[in-house]
């Protein structure tokens, strides 16, 4: 269960005894498999934490339960403020171009036309893909599809952004350039979870959660 409302206690995100399991196979021999066992988690104002784990750990599962895309068949979500999510497969139209797609979002968060281009040529600039404005979707490569998935993400600067294995196919100097992002918004007082099958430069986190065996421990 998913649901949005005040957290307790100064945090901006909390989860709790989230459990999530999956059918597989087919009758007679169809079982449930268990990915997530009661998992905790929460996040503070101001508070960049990376959550890692092996494949198949639930990493994704997880952050679709706590975006409420996807429903837990135990436990709650409270969160305030709004939530930015950039799954770990960018969710585009092929034949809209990027400008369309900030068009889009912007209308969807209801953000007014003017501060949607404002924001929207902030991330271009940020993010160095301004020459691919006018490009349709289905015509850009990995990386420039990875900035645009970040971009959105960013659009309504939310007070807390849930990513999901955001920098894959990132060459460094946009990978700096994302923690530059990240840097800007945690002194904003925003909080971003980063989810992640490892986790390099472990000095930017304040907090690394690791997901083992369907449950959320510190590393």
């Amino acid at each position: 269960m998913s649901l949005a409302g005040p957290p307790l206690g100064g945090t901006v995100l909390e989860a709790f005894g989230i459990e999530k399991a999956y059918t597989r196979g087919v009758w007679p021999l169809r079982r449930r498999l268990p990915v997530l066992r009661g998992v905790d988690l929460t996040l503070g104002p101001g508070e960049v934490v990376g959550l890692v784990g092996e494949n198949g750990s639930g990493k994704s599962t997880l952050m679709k339960i706590l975006v409420g895309a996807l429903a837990a068949d135990a436990g709650r979500v409270t969160h305030t403020g709004r939530l930015g999510y950039c799954p770990q497969e960018p969710v585009v139209y092929e034949r809209l171009t990027c400008d369309e797609h900030f068009e889009l979002f912007g209308r969807a968060y209801a953000m007014a036309e003017e501060g949607e281009r404002r924001a929207r040529r902030s991330l271009y600039a940020a993010l160095g893909f301004e020459r691919y404005a006018a490009t349709r979707t289905d015509r850009l490569s990995g990386g420039t599809l990875a900035k645009l998935n970040l971009g959105l993400a960013l659009l309504a600067d939310p007070e807390v952004l849930l990513l999901d294995e955001p920098y894959a196919g990132f060459d460094f100097d946009t990978y700096l350039r994302f923690w530059d992002l990240v840097g800007e918004r945690l002194k904003a007082g925003r909080s971003v979870l980063i989810i992640s099958h490892f986790v390099t430069d472990e000095e930017r986190f304040d907090r690394i959660v690791q997901l083992r065996d369907g449950r959320a421990v510190p590393r």
